[in-house]
């Protein structure tokens, strides 16, 4: 189910996401973002779930990996 995900494009977001969260003085994101940029796949999806993430928008249509 999960092998039709566009991984680089969510690992992109959720990095912008939690960036967002360190400009606005949130230092607890540093460790965040960490996380984010050592996650496996696997581990992308349950951070993406955990910040309500739509993963639809992450659908490979017609791509290839």
């Amino acid at each position: 189910m999960y092998e039709e995900i566009d991984f680089e494009k969510l690992r992109i977001d959720l990095i912008d996401y939690y960036g967002t969260f360190m400009i606005n003085l949130f230092p607890a994101a540093v460790f965040e973002l960490n996380r984010i940029e050592k996650a496996s796949n696997q581990e992308l999806i349950i951070i993406a779930k955990e910040n309500n993430f739509d993963l639809e928008n992450y659908k490979l249509r017609g791509k290839s990996l």
